[in-house]
């Protein structure tokens, strides 16, 4: 009887060897196939292997597993030749006859010094982005967040001024879409966290799944289409209403103010931190508060073969970069591609 059990057990451990022998493990899934080997990513990697290991002492659950993302310069091309949004409402105003020739003298301005800059290298004046800021939630007032979302995507399917063979809305960097994804496939959450409109963010985040309540941005004051100069308060929408832009700005989304919303949107301090400018050092730093292991990165755009660059301020930042202890990823030496094959960079044209 002992030996029939016996011999039955053997049986068993026989079959189950052979079935793992007929089914191998799988490899592992590789990331990063756009990046050359480097300090950032190294660092990175190691990072994520350490506070996603239970038995590690700075282990971090999912719940708190938390990543901020600049977008402009981040993750999305920023230099064609300036940004999506400030390119947006040069055409909104003086191409766009529509709109522009009804546009207010503010806001026709605002589109005009951003044409002086880009095509005569006309200094923008001192703190821009406040008076694009204003000027942009004049110019989009009244259209419902379906309009402008449409207006968004319209102006995005346009080729990207100064590549060949990508448009505006496919100009993601692709080493930070594998980095996305290795985030992701590893318990964290990340959100997009900008200085430009909250909605024209959603917009052009979208074909990468990144859900709308994942994106904080610069944000105007919402009204109900019928609601008028009532107060929500005191106002009760109906059914057939639709949610309009106004004219009034709410907050432009940069330095300290990314801090703010972060925790008045996530609630949490991010454990990582990804930006490429001075408007995103507040958020770091928010970051590297954390008593939570944590870690800040920022991009350079010294690129000058692929890109639209400037390689002598890039390296000037890396340095400050540097000394502020966030790790620095140059995209030139970094990333083995930048917006993918077929994307050629060009003289712009005007």
């Amino acid at each position: 009887m002992k030996k029939r059990i016996f011999l039955v057990l053997l049986s068993v451990v026989v079959i189950l060897v052979g079935c793992g022998k007929e089914e191998p493990l799988k490899p592992q899934k590789q990331y990063f196939a756009s990046w050359n080997n480097c300090e950032a990513l190294t660092a990175l990697q190691e990072y994520v292997e350490d506070v996603t290991n239970p038995q590690s002492p700075n282990y971090i659950p999912p719940k708190d597993r938390i990543a901020t993302f600049d977008m402009d310069g981040t993750f999305v091309g920023e230099l064609y030749p300036t940004y999506f949004e400030y390119n947006l409402l040069e055409y909104r105003v003086l191409e766009d006859t529509a709109y522009g020739n009804h546009a207010p003298d503010s806001v026709r301005l605002a589109a005009q010094q951003i044409r002086d800059f880009v095509r005569n290298g006309t200094p923008l004046p001192d703190h821009f982005d406040m008076i694009h800021a204003r000027a942009a939630a004049k110019a989009y007032a009244g259209m419902t967040i379906a309009e402008f979302d449409a207006y968004v995507k319209a102006y995005a399917a346009k080729p990207a001024n100064g590549f060949t063979g990508m448009t505006y809305g496919q100009s993601f960097y692709q080493p930070m879409l594998e980095v996305f994804e290795y985030l992701e496939d590893n318990g964290f959450t990340y959100y997009v966290v900008s200085g430009s409109d909250r909605f024209i963010c959603r917009a052009l985040v979208e074909p990468l799944g990144i859900e709308p309540n994942r994106v904080i941005g610069m944000d105007v004051k919402l009204r109900s289409s019928s609601q008028g100069t009532e107060e929500g308060v005191n106002y009760t929408m109906g059914r057939e209403e639709e949610i309009v832009r106004t004219d009034e700005l709410v907050i432009k989304n940069l330095k300290t103010n990314k801090v703010l919303q972060i925790n008045q949107e996530i609630g949490k301090v991010p454990v990582l931190s990804f930006g490429n400018s001075g408007g995103d050092a507040a958020m770091h730093n928010y970051c590297l508060s954390n008593t939570l292991r944590s870690m800040a990165i920022m991009l350079i755009a010294d690129d000058e073969a692929r890109d639209h660059a400037n390689r002598e301020k890039a390296l000037q930042l890396a340095e400050r970069w540097h000394q502020a202890g966030y790790y620095v990823v140059s995209m030139r030496d970094d990333f083995k591609t930048i917006y993918g094959n077929g994307v050629q960079k060009v003289d712009f044209t005007f």
